[in-house]
């Protein structure tokens, strides 16, 4: 029992000499790693949307109807879910309204769709847009859970990156090479 008490004794003494001398007022995000870090989620956003879009343009007509089982999105319900959810995050993140529009799973056509989808990328575009170091850690509610602006908008990534896996697959399973693994131009 002594032992533990010693050990313990130990860890805690190492912990405290460990810690940083700098009062916890002082330990906030510099505005220069703030930037950083925004900058690196926006670069996500870029490569995934980049990658959606390239796979709708790839994807032929005939393809958005696609569906491998009766329980899943069709691959262009898929693409539709992006771009309705991009613009829920989007908003969420910023207090932005995104401009009216159908629910975009609910299209028929490949056209209305990249419309809806380049339409959503564009308000997000426009939400990181207005995220700056002094307002990236203000907190919003999404899904009844509290964010940061910043961490909505990753939380957005997350998503796309987790429906484009959905869209590789499927266009895997149609005999075509996705975009992130140098699918042809659209």
């Amino acid at each position: 029992m002594r032992r533990l008490f010693i050990g313990g004794f130990v860890l805690v003494a190492a912990l405290a000499v460990a810690a940083p001398a700098r009062p916890a007022a002082q330990q906030t995000v510099q505005p220069e790693s703030a930037g950083a870090t925004i900058a690196s989620v926006r670069a996500l956003h870029g490569t995934v949307t980049g990658f959606i879009v390239k796979a709708a343009a790839m994807v032929p007509e005939e393809t958005y109807k696609y569906q491998p089982t009766p329980e899943v999105r069709t691959m262009g319900q898929l693409f539709g879910h992006i771009a309705n959810a991009s613009r829920m995050f989007c908003g969420t993140a910023t207090g932005m309204t995104a401009p009216e529009a159908p629910n975009a799973e609910e299209l028929a056509s490949k056209a209305e769709i990249q419309k809806a989808l380049d339409a959503a990328v564009a308000f997000c575009n426009k939400a990181f847009d207005s995220v700056t170091p002094a307002n990236a850690n203000e907190a919003v509610t999404l899904f009844g859970t509290e964010h940061t602006r910043l961490g909505a908008l990753a939380f957005n990534n997350a998503h796309n990156y987790e429906h484009y896996g959905n869209i590789v697959t499927y266009m895997r399973i149609n005999g075509m090479v996705p975009p992130s693994s140098g699918g042809g131009q659209p």
